[in-house]
């Protein structure tokens, strides 16, 4: 890859790199997600070195730029900050239905059983990091090798979102909402370049699944491996009632 500054041309070699950096990337992720464990943690160093090592020697230039590129900018920070609007509206008409249905869950600690806020920032504070990670490889590394391959931003947008949906086989209700949030998200991207609303997104409409869904149905966020070979385990989420009992 030439480089990853939004004014690069690219030409055939930087394409066929960019192809390259693409299938090894993304393969690396594969690994991990059907790798049994105690493999895949190791396979998940790898692949973040491996992942890291590729986007380090992909910057010519400006490094500033380069990262700016990539999403992490505060330019548009403001302007793109209606997604996470959209996403709290979402949340709420999701909370809504799960008190409806009783399906409704928060977390609680294993040990005492009891909820709370500190209890909740507990659960989720490492899936919301995680979220981040997942919209950086999105849109900062695949969508942006992907610009260079496909003859248009959306063909780049629709195949990034295809390759997010793909990694979340075989969990069938994640599988068809990151091909949706996937396709949106990079057009959004593609308009404001700018990550961090998107990973807030991105993180409420995650956790407002994981605790609208039932755990067995959504088999606690699992994909690939960890899908197949769940085992329902004891609960950590508490029911919460339509008349507001636990």
């Amino acid at each position: 890859m030439a480089d990853l500054t939004p004014n690069s041309k690219p030409d055939r070699h930087a394409q066929r790199r960019a192809l390259l950096e693409l299938a090894i990337g993304y393969l690396l992720i594969l690994f991990v997600i059907w790798t049994p464990r105690p493999w895949q943690r190791v396979l998940w160093l790898v692949a973040v070195a491996g992942i890291a090592a590729i986007t380090c020697l992909s910057i010519k230039g400006s490094a500033r730029e380069a990262f700016r590129a990539m999403g992490l900018r505060k330019e548009n920070f403001l302007r793109s900050l209606w997604v996470v609007g959209v996403a709290l509206m979402v949340a709420a008409v999701a909370l809504v239905a799960g008190v409806d249905k009783a399906t409704l869950e928060f977390p609680v600690s294993p040990t005492t059983g009891e909820g709370g806020l500190l209890v909740f920032i507990k659960t989720f504070w490492g899936y919301a990091l995680w979220t981040f990670v997942q919209q950086f490889l999105l849109q900062g590394f695949f969508l942006l090798r992907l610009l260079r391959i496909m003859p248009s931003p959306w063909s780049a947008a629709f195949a990034a979102a295809g390759l997010f949906a793909l990694a979340h086989l075989p969990n069938p209700v994640l599988a068809p909402l990151t091909l949706v949030w996937g396709f949106a998200s990079c057009l959004v991207f593609l308009r404001y370049r700018n990550l961090y609303p998107l990973a807030i997104a991105h993180a409420i409409f995650g956790i407002s699944i994981a605790i609208t869904v039932p755990g067995p149905v959504v088999r606690n966020m699992r994909v690939g491996l960890g899908y197949l070979r769940y085992d329902q385990p004891h609960r950590l989420l508490q029911p919460q009632r339509p008349d507001g009992v636990h």
